[in-house]
């Protein structure tokens, strides 16, 4: 019965902004313990969720652990990691259904000159990805509104069509596709707070996509629109 179905998702999607609330206690006391600096590994694609989580493991309370190789980290049943509405990400992005903003491992100035073929090409086309520079909560001018953790799709609504990531259907030179709008997701904010967030309410990015990584001003700047 769809009644049920839509309790059914209302309470995943609790669950998923518990996660994103866990793991934002993480982040702050990661950075309180590394000089409120938020995560760089020198890994360009740290974004992508490959090994961003890795940090802030000993901050998690989880039976996580650390292993070896692009997505070998041992994980148990409950896993704060993972959205549970995403059928997706628990098997690619080293497992985890959040993706972390490259502008907490980026200057502003590389997030307006990055572009979205340097997220996907990091290793060969890295631009101003090349040579990640630390971040710290000093740098963040408005801590509300600046997402630091966000879903890789609009798992909760996808308004009739097929989960999209932040770039939609992505067409034939990496250009975004015109679904890029839909739906929504939940959002961790630097100052730890979670909130669900419609996609037509983020900041646009150069390319016109809500997408946390390049957002106007990077650090600095706001992922809500009316904030901007």
């Amino acid at each position: 019965f769809p009644v049920f179905a839509q309790a059914k998702e209302s309470a995943r999607k609790t669950d998923c902004l518990s996660n994103l609330k866990q793991l934002g206690a993480a982040f702050l006391l990661y950075a309180a313990d590394q000089d409120d600096a938020f995560p760089n590994t020198g890994d360009p694609y740290l974004w992508v969720g490959r090994r961003w989580r890795w940090p802030i493991l000993p901050y998690v309370n989880t039976g996580h652990r650390r292993g070896v190789g692009y997505d070998s980290a041992t994980r148990p049943a409950a896993n704060p990691f993972v959205c549970p509405s995403d059928p997706i990400s628990p098997g690619q992005y080293d497992a985890t259904s959040y993706a972390y903003s490259a502008a907490f491992y980026l200057t502003p100035d590389q997030v307006a000159q990055a572009r979205i073929r340097n997220l996907v090409a990091s290793l060969s086309d890295p631009g101003p990805l090349a040579a990640p520079v630390t971040q710290f909560g000093s740098a963040v001018a408005m801590p509300s509104s600046k997402s630091l953790l966000t879903e890789w799709f609009n798992s909760h609504d996808t308004e009739g069509g097929a989960r999209v990531g932040f770039w939609g259907t992505v067409q034939p030179g990496l250009r975004p596709g015109p679904d890029r709008w839909n739906g929504g997701r939940n959002h961790l904010f630097a100052d730890g707070h979670a909130r669900w967030l419609r996609a037509k309410g983020q900041t646009p990015s150069a390319e016109d996509c809500p997408d946390i990584n390049l957002t106007p001003g990077g650090i600095q700047g706001s992922d809500l629109r009316s904030e901007r």
